[in-house]
């Protein structure tokens, strides 16, 4: 069976394999901008793939830099928290201090 690919189903993916575009009879010549020389479009083609390649990767780091960072605001957070709440003590145990002077100074 002998049946040639579509656009869609290609006979191969790899473009070294694929039969080369025959120019269309429909526009006049030179309207089309002039093709590419096949090692340019290749070091392009790798580039491409490169890039796509380091997508994940890229996207990983950005992910972990922003779970960095909510981690940072979540520890300034509780550090916050922390303040407050021996700011609290601290008021409170000046409070007895204060109750215990007066106290000593009254009797």
């Amino acid at each position: 069976m002998n049946t040639t690919g579509t656009i869609d189903r290609p006979l191969t993916h790899d473009p070294k394999k694929q039969a080369p575009m025959k120019p269309s009879t429909n526009e006049p010549a030179g309207s089309a901008i002039p093709d590419f020389t096949t090692t340019s479009a290749n070091d392009s083609r790798q580039n491409r793939t490169r890039e796509m390649q380091l997508i994940p990767e890229a996207m990983a780091r950005a992910h972990m830099r922003e779970r960095i960072h909510e981690a940072e605001q979540e520890r300034q957070a509780m550090r916050l928290v922390m303040a407050r709440r021996m700011q609290r003590r601290a008021e409170r145990a000046s409070l007895r201090a204060r109750r215990a002077l007066a106290m000593a100074v009254m009797q």
